[in-house]
């Protein structure tokens, strides 16, 4: 037997001390779920440790510098399970999938990058299949609600109509909550990699990036670049910048899942600014706002200014209070190929990138350790819906603050 179900690895970043927090709070130290932190740093792991209380003390912490195979593999010799908040991943965090994939180890994570996602799928897939370990990518904000929000409203449409939603639009209806310096650079290393390699901007620009490769050609998907007006929910939208991540983590969801959602199947997001003349300007210019920022990111000189001057630095995010009051309030809207629709609603009570992706990550990471048996799922690479189902929809709505409903 394992010393710990679950190991929380990066623990001392901005998302890991959330998510630590959150974890000592439903499970306690020690206690029947035996799980500790982890990260290079005792010093500052133990600053961790102190700020949770004098009941924390006994929470074992564990140390492995992120580009140390050798003390990766000892790690995960002694878990069942890591949940990994080491960004950006594409700089940090591939050395730990690879320990973990070879070790059978199961792992998951908040990343949103889809160019590492690739190559870490291309690179330890077969290793991960071999060795019986579950390899779960976009475990936070990004890509649950979109990723188990579209399961959710396919086993609706199964049940009342008998068949799924070939085409499904996500329309973000509301939203709040701030941005860390942790997201903000995984967003520059993506834009920086992207204007300087043709290969990657293909990849970006393609929602099927992350599925196994066919020979079978698949319909064209939409995308909202510019202010749009949806006649399905009524009302002007707008690019969402998540669109990027979650429609290649829905689109792979189908693919291995054998075409669940149908051969034809349509996806794409949104963000809903309102009806009339103001909705479509406050959409053209969250438009504009949204190209304005990729484009300066891209340029060096722009890039420069916006990390000293702008946007937050790494380990800064919001603050306990813009956490507490964040929410959001997502609907999907799905049709079948006989004109049936269906609408559902994912919403959180917290800012999403932080407050809800902490407890969102923390409940997954937890099903992944203790939920889904290895005789459950074999090893492998696996998005949230295919390998948690509607386990972790239950976790998410009793613990984690989201609801799941029919409008």
């Amino acid at each position: 037997m394992s010393n710990y179900h679950l190991i929380v690895y990066g623990a001392t970043s901005f998302v890991g001390q959330l998510l630590t927090r959150y974890l000592f709070e439903r499970h306690g130290a020690q206690g029947d779920f035996r799980w500790a932190i982890a990260g290079r740093s005792q010093s500052k792991l133990a600053v961790l440790r102190t700020s949770l209380g004098a009941a924390a003390q006994s929470l074992p912490i564990v140390l492995a510098d992120a580009a140390d195979e050798a003390a990766l593999t000892v790690m995960c010799q002694q878990t069942n399970a890591v949940v990994s908040t080491v960004g950006p991943y594409a700089l940090y965090g591939s050395p730990l999938v690879k320990v973990c994939a070879h070790s059978g180890t199961d792992y998951c994570d908040l990343t949103g990058e889809p160019q590492w996602i690739a190559k870490m799928i291309h690179e330890h897939e077969a290793a991960a299949q071999a060795s019986g370990a579950r390899i779960v990518h976009c475990c936070g904000f990004d890509s649950i609600p979109s990723d188990m929000g579209t399961y959710y409203l396919q086993q609706q449409a199964q049940q009342q109509f008998g068949q799924p939603c070939n085409r499904v639009k996500l329309r973000v209806k509301a939203i709040r909550g701030g941005i860390s310096g942790g997201t903000v650079a995984s967003i520059m290393e993506l834009v920086k990699e992207a204007a300087i390699d043709p290969a990657l901007r293909k990849l970006m620009a393609n929602p099927y990036a992350l599925c196994p490769a066919s020979q079978v050609s698949k319909p064209k998907q939409p995308n909202v670049q510019f202010a749009q007006f949806d006649p399905d929910a009524e009302a002007w939208s707008a690019p969402f910048i998540m669109a990027g991540i979650n429609t290649k983590i829905v689109h792979r969801s189908n693919a291995i899942s054998h075409n669940a959602y149908g051969a034809d199947f349509v996806y794409d997001e949104a963000m809903l600014t309102g009806r009339g003349v103001l909705g479509s300007l406050i959409a053209a210019g969250a438009a504009v706002g949204i190209a304005g920022f990729v484009g300066a990111a891209a340029l060096s000189p722009t890039r420069h200014i916006l990390e000293r001057f702008i946007v937050p630095k790494a380990g800064e995010g919001p603050t306990p209070k813009q956490q507490l009051n964040g929410f959001y309030d997502i609907r999907l809207i799905g049709l079948t190929s006989s004109g049936q629709k269906l609408t559902v609603k994912v919403t959180g009570d917290r800012d999403p990138g932080y407050g809800s992706t902490a407890k969102i990550l923390g409940e997954a990471a937890t099903c992944l350790a203790l939920d889904i048996a290895k005789t459950d799922k074999a090893g492998g690479f696996w998005t949230p819906s295919t390998v948690f189902g509607e386990r972790l929809i239950q976790r998410l709505t009793q613990h984690a603050g989201l609801t799941f409903g029919q409008i």
